[in-house]
């Protein structure tokens, strides 16, 4: 008896392929307009300034004032959210150690998708712009998820047996016009808690950052930063980055990060998901370079729900089966 195929079959199965693909592009964002991705970009990402130059602000003791609200400069050619952004063909310099410490963190679920603090140098690796506040006793940094760090400025030496932090117990002082911070006492990626940068770099307890901060006009500001970390790499790691003053009257985004547990386990894939040859790792299939705002919530009230989506490397509901390999 000829095989014969129902009509009625073939049009539900074709009605059901062509609502899996439209599912699947709407998830992708594929169908998402421009303007969203650019409108993204403007709110996270700085622009160079081209007005007239304006000298740098300075405090009473003459030394420059670091404070304002700070976005990236995003580099060409360069990933963002990678410790080795700066190294030939972006790979570090691992111990052995260092290359267990990697293996073992892409089996837990990315920790700032866990709402836990994103910690140093990570946050200075990202795209998200930020704020500096300090007043010659304290320099502080507050980030766009709702956490800060602090370091001191006052003289005073570093404790002896600090507690381990997820920035790092800090210290600075001034060297002419710039300000070098030197961070130590960070918590130790083997508790499953800590990434050194979006890829899932690791950072050990025997860590130490230096930033040297210099801001050479009023709207730019400038960080070098060498991350020290015996334990995980076998020389140190430099990084640097630009950034320019945001526009008047813009500022951090108010937003509340928080773990929807079932969420989170269900649809994440331990590690970093896929890391592109060129070292980035991006937020979404058209390697857009910045978050879309909102970031997630679809309440649109500042929960940040939804900010890792992009990192959703499980197959997908509306994915179809693999096709059988050809006889």
């Amino acid at each position: 008896m000829p095989f014969r195929i129902n009509p009625l079959h073939m049009a539900v199965g074709l009605a059901l392929s062509a609502a899996a693909l439209t599912a699947d592009a709407q998830y992708r964002d594929e169908a998402k307009p421009d303007s969203i991705t650019k409108q993204s970009e403007k709110i996270w990402l700085g622009t160079e300034y081209t007005g007239k130059h304006v000298s740098t602000p300075r405090d009473a003791k003459g030394k420059p004032v670091l404070n304002g609200y700070w976005k990236l400069l995003h580099e060409a050619d360069k990933p963002d959210g990678n410790l080795a952004k700066d190294l030939p063909g972006f790979r570090l310099p691992y111990t052995d150690a260092g290359k267990a410490a990697l293996a073992a963190n892409t089996k837990v679920i990315d920790p700032e998708a866990r709402c836990i603090i994103t910690g140093l140098p990570r946050a200075f690796t990202a795209v998200l712009p930020f704020e500096i506040q300090h007043n010659g006793v304290r320099f502080a940094t507050f980030h766009q998820l709702g956490w800060h760090r602090l370091a001191w400025l006052d003289g005073r030496k570093p404790a002896n047996d600090p507690d381990p932090r997820y920035s790092g117990n800090g210290i600075g002082k001034w060297e002419g016009d710039t300000l070098v911070i030197r961070s130590h006492a960070f918590k130790d990626s083997s508790d499953g808690r800590v990434w050194a940068d979006d890829n899932a770099n690791p950072i050990s307890s025997e860590a130490v950052v230096i930033e040297r901060w210099t801001r050479p006009d009023h709207h730019h500001l400038n960080l070098e930063l060498t991350l020290t970390d015996p334990k995980y790499y076998s020389k140190p790691i430099k990084y640097a980055r630009k950034f320019v003053l945001a526009p008047e009257g813009e500022t951090l985004k108010e937003i509340s990060c928080e773990w929807n547990t079932y969420w989170i386990t269900t649809q994440l894939e331990p590690g970093p998901g896929k890391i592109s040859a060129d070292g980035n790792r991006y937020f979404g299939p058209d390697k857009q370079i910045v978050p879309d705002w909102p970031l997630g919530n679809v309440e649109n009230d500042g929960r940040a729900t939804g900010y890792w989506l992009y990192r959703k490397n499980k197959p997908k509901p509306s994915d179809l089966p693999p096709q059988p390999e050809a006889k």
